[in-house]
């Protein structure tokens, strides 16, 4: 299959709340063979900003694990040492708080007090209904996060594998948080600007996260940045667990480290996963696994 304009860089974005498991690796297989099919580069890049979930032995596990099962990237830090020193969203705290600012600016965004609390007694779901978008509460003022007014926000245009899909704004990210009542940028900003700066241009995510790239597409469009919206994105399905629940990082049993503890080979963890993706075939190695997985 031929494309217009290939994708010359994708990324592995775990993040180090709980150990690696199944379903992670399923979708860095997944991105593993997109980037195979475009002949693009992989970046490894651990979503650690949010440091009240970040856990140093779940950062070690993520190089662990991909060195357990021969996982491979071209870009980003090679282990710990490096992550720490060079790779770390701490050391580009200085480009969300310029984009932040920039949002300021511009006036594209809003002080708001509501807890989490808050919202739920307001809706159900957990809807945002917009209560502080008119109130004027100063930006500066304590105890507040910021969030983006989507009051005007319409269809958007996302580039897939298989073309351009016209998609309507989620219901459900209606005025989301770009930067948290601690101070701290929202992980929505924080991925596009992430993005942005290391010029990802194929993004691979489960389809539940769906909603969070037509919100991301739509900041980029308030920041200016026309790149992100260039980009491919490909969503595909997610393992479930025997329950038919989506897989968590709270749910030990399917992480690769309990696994690992269990006496199973990387060959074992290959298979499973195949079989939970109904492929009926055991995996040599990684590369059989995202041939596999791509097919």
């Amino acid at each position: 299959m031929e494309h217009q304009c290939s994708p010359r860089l994708t990324r592995f974005a775990p993040t180090p709340s709980g150990y690696l498991h199944l379903g992670n690796i399923m979708s860095f297989a997944i991105t593993s063979a997109l980037a195979s099919e475009y002949n693009a580069r992989i970046l490894l890049r651990i979503d650690d900003f949010d440091r009240d979930r970040t856990n140093p032995q779940f950062i070690k596990d993520i190089f662990e694990t991909f060195a357990f099962l021969g996982i491979e990237w071209h870009a980003g830090p090679l282990d710990v040492a490096g992550y720490e020193s060079t790779f770390s969203q701490i050391h580009r705290t200085q480009l969300y708080n310029s984009a932040l600012q920039q949002l300021r600016e511009a006036g594209k965004i809003y002080a708001c007090t509501c807890s989490r609390v808050q919202v739920i007694k307001a809706d159900a779901e957990g809807t945002y209904k917009g209560t502080c978008r008119h109130k004027n509460i100063p930006l500066d003022a304590p105890g507040v996060c910021w969030r983006i007014n989507t009051e005007e926000a319409g269809p958007l245009s996302v580039n897939t594998q298989k073309g351009i899909v016209l998609a309507d704004f989620p219901h459900n990210m209606r005025d989301f948080i770009v930067k948290r009542k601690d101070g701290f940028p929202a992980y929505q900003l924080i991925s596009v600007v992430d993005d942005t700066f290391f010029g990802v241009d194929l993004i691979v995510r489960g389809d539940d996260l769906f909603p969070s790239t037509l919100a991301q597409l739509y900041l980029a469009a308030q920041l200016g940045n026309t790149t992100l919206a260039k980009a491919m994105f490909y969503h595909h399905h997610l393992l479930v667990d025997e329950e038919g629940k989506k897989m968590s990082k709270s749910a030990g049993s399917t992480s690769v480290h309990y696994l690992r503890q269990q006496g199973c080979t990387p060959q074992d963890i290959f298979f499973r996963i195949a079989q939970m993706a109904g492929e009926n075939v055991r995996p040599a190695g990684w590369q059989q696994l995202c041939a596999i997985l791509q097919t």
